[in-house]
């Protein structure tokens, strides 16, 4: 084994992405960071054992892997949404979850993403009262060139979900967002690179173009305002609760949470 091959261990075992590992190796050669090299381990680490030179104990030349990802390796644990997390004041949450995992798990986005080495600690919803106005409706959020991303999933009547495939292409735009912050033509071909990307490794689909229209048009989110909307599974979504009582409950959280802020801005000040 190679020092190479430890810092895969460890992005495996304990999802610690490679880029961040750093390993103290006493007395020499001290602390080796990314990237690490093929070094063999039993030159860094000697055993005492009389036989830990033997040729039964000569490090193994490491196998070759293919370009592809699975769930166990170690970029598939390193380039990802490290965490998910739906709004808990919002109905159904754990479905929110489900959608979020399914984005993460998605196979053209996890190509997409392991290609271009984008490596999000948060994936989350937004909440729809909060990005939409009389003239514009926010889709997608990214913030800090890829701190958090943050996807409208529900519908504004909070009565159901948006298009699962919809909502991927708002996702390739935010993941460009991760590189360029300005929406110029550099961002607009990583946009498209990306879409094209998920699309030819999305098995499901078989690579098919899912639409020929623009995908970052808002219109393209909304259906008739009186169609039921019916989630990736083919079942209506809702509940009990009504509109109304949705709409108002999430007025309170909101109202909540930014007592909550005045409160800590006037005991500790701005941050």
């Amino acid at each position: 084994a190679t020092l190479q091959d430890l810092s895969f261990t460890i992005a495996d075992t304990l999802n610690i992405p490679i880029e961040n590992q750093k390993l103290l190796i006493a007395p020499k050669p001290g602390i080796q960071k990314h990237p690490f090299a093929p070094t063999p381990l039993s030159t860094l680490l000697p055993l005492t054992s009389p036989n830990s030179n033997s040729p039964s104990s000569a490090p193994q030349p490491r196998k070759s892997t293919s370009g592809i990802h699975t769930l166990s390796s170690a970029g598939s644990n390193t380039y990802t949404f490290h965490r998910l997390l739906p709004l808990s004041y919002l109905p159904n949450p754990s479905r929110s979850l489900e959608f979020l995992a399914r984005l993460r798990d998605d196979p053209g986005i996890r190509a997409a993403m392991a290609k271009h080495r984008f490596s999000v600690p948060l994936l989350t919803e937004m909440d729809p009262a909060e990005h939409t106005t009389s003239e514009s409706r926010t889709l997608g959020l990214n913030r800090n060139k890829g701190e958090v991303i943050e996807l409208r999933l529900r519908t504004d009547a909070y009565d159901g979900y948006r298009d699962y495939r919809t909502i991927r292409k708002t996702l390739c735009h935010e993941l460009a967002h991760c590189v360029f912050s300005e929406h110029d033509r550099d961002f607009w071909d990583l946009t498209a690179q990306i879409e094209k990307e998920v699309e030819r490794a999305d098995w499901k689909h078989g690579g098919r173009r899912l639409t020929d229209e623009e995908f970052y048009n808002p219109g393209d989110w909304e259906r008739e305002k009186d169609a039921t909307v019916v989630d990736e599974r083919g079942d209506e979504s809702g509940g009990v609760e009504s509109r109304r009582e949705i709409i108002a409950r999430a007025a309170e959280e909101r109202m909540r949470r930014e007592r909550e802020r005045e409160r800590g801005g006037a005991q500790g000040g701005d941050r």
